[in-house]
């Protein structure tokens, strides 16, 4: 697939340089041709947009125009709005599938992302992500649909995530926690994308992994989005790309930062620091936080190889309904993952397969405790009603301190401490 779109993006190069990538291809190269043969991004760069179109034609993308966009996300309304990246908003849509012959027409849900003109990232990070997608296909990979190009506009179209980001699940759905077995789903899944990138033909390094471009489906599973920073790995007896240093804070490896060499070694402490947050239920950074805790690999790293130690880094959320096990196992991954010396990290590859098997230690998870939701009273009481509060926690078991006097006074009525009619005592027994 790779060499088909090269093939097509040598149609406006000399013949000359198609015929060094032809090259390349077929037998070793030396390392200076390598370093001077140009990536897929820079020749689709220097391409007119009527020429893009036609080129990226080839890559079986579908070319919206912004009006058919507007029409799907009706005029990009708020009420379509689903959140905001670095790239630009995202809106839910519809697009209406067939030829209008079949009533009613078949529908098909998606996201569409579209290019803020005053954000960090511009043409070069949309094209990117048409490349690289349109390359390549993975269970793990979110799909994308097409592309919107017009004057300074330009428009990603994906398959639409029912379940929206990981950062979402983790750090702000107060009313639920996920579950053990499905943070150890997400994790395998996102492994295997990684993977995946990393073993193609032509390896990739994603370079910006973190909780907030992992996206949910329906069912949980994973899938990697936002390939606006993704880069060819290297080739040949390159041991690095050099670039500048791109990426997100808490997430990029030091050596990354500090040298702006890049490797698929990168990818693997981030994939080390999101599974972290998996355990934890924290953030990479938080800043609310005291001294050390603010800074999460710093915080929980000295607890990952010891198995009595372990429990005092877990998501209190999870409440201890997690295999002790599967989480040693997987706190010991993330350990290895975020070795300081990146040539000691394990490949992405086996990281799935120690992550892999754990999904089957699930039967191993200690049973929930029993709560016990009482029925409305439909009869009148001698208290009025509590006023609603604009915060509540989601269970008592989620609360890592003590609750506050008001949820106190909300606990004693639910253990049978608060004053009631006289019908209410003969029901208990009084």
């Amino acid at each position: 697939m790779r060499m088909m779109l090269f093939r097509c993006f040598a149609g406006s190069e000399p013949a000359a340089d198609s015929e060094s990538v032809d090259d390349e291809a077929s037998r070793p190269a030396a390392k200076a041709s390598m370093r001077r043969a140009q990536s897929a991004t820079g020749r689709l760069r220097s391409l007119s947009p009527d020429d893009l179109s036609r080129t990226l034609a080839t890559s079986g993308l579908r070319a919206f125009t912004v009006a058919e966009l507007r029409a799907a996300t009706r005029g990009f309304s708020g009420g379509n709005f689903i959140g905001e990246g670095g790239f630009g908003p995202v809106y839910r849509g519809i697009l209406r599938l067939g030829d209008g012959d079949l009533q009613p027409p078949p529908q098909q849900h998606v996201a569409v992302k579209c290019l803020d003109a005053d954000g960090p990232q511009g043409h070069r990070e949309w094209l990117a992500e048409v490349v690289y997608l349109g390359m390549l296909s993975h269970p793990h990979l979110v799909k994308l649909i097409g592309y919107g190009c017009h004057d300074e506009q330009r428009m990603l179209v994906y398959e639409y995530m029912a379940r929206g980001s990981l950062e979402h699940h983790l750090f702000k759905n107060l009313l639920s926690s996920l579950p053990w077995c499905t943070r150890l789903k997400i994790a395998v899944g996102a492994a295997k994308g990684l993977a995946f990138l990393h073993d193609a033909d032509t390896p990739v390094i994603y370079r910006d992994f973190k909780a907030s471009n992992i996206l949910l489906d329906s069912d949980y599973t994973a899938k990697l989005s936002d390939f606006g920073l993704a880069k060819e790995g290297p080739q040949g007896d390159d041991t690095h790309v050099t670039t500048r240093v791109m990426g997100t804070h808490g997430y990029a490896a030091p050596e990354y930062i500090l040298t702006g060499h890049l490797t698929a070694k990168s990818d693997v402490y981030s994939f080390g620091v999101v599974l972290l947050e998996l355990l934890t239920g924290r953030r990479s950074v938080d800043k609310r936080r005291r001294g050390r805790e603010q800074h999460l690999v710093d915080w929980a790293r000295p607890y990952l190889r010891h198995p009595g130690r372990l429990h005092r880094v877990m998501d209190p959320s999870l409440d201890g309904q997690y295999s002790g096990e599967a989480a040693h196992e997987a706190a010991v991954v993330a350990y290895h993952c975020l070795r300081s010396v990146p040539k000691t990290r394990p490949a992405m590859r086996d990281v799935v397969a120690a992550l892999e098997p754990l999904l089957h230690v699930c039967a191993d998870v200690p049973a929930g405790p029993f709560v016990y939701t009482a029925p409305a009273d439909d009869g009148k009481t001698d208290e009025a009603a509590p006023a609603p509060r604009k915060k509540s926690l989601a269970s008592a078991v989620h609360a890592e301190d003590e609750l506050p006097v008001g949820n106190r006074r909300y606990a004693s009525s639910v253990a049978g401490r608060r004053r009631s009619s006289p019908e209410q005592s003969r029901d208990r027994g009084a």
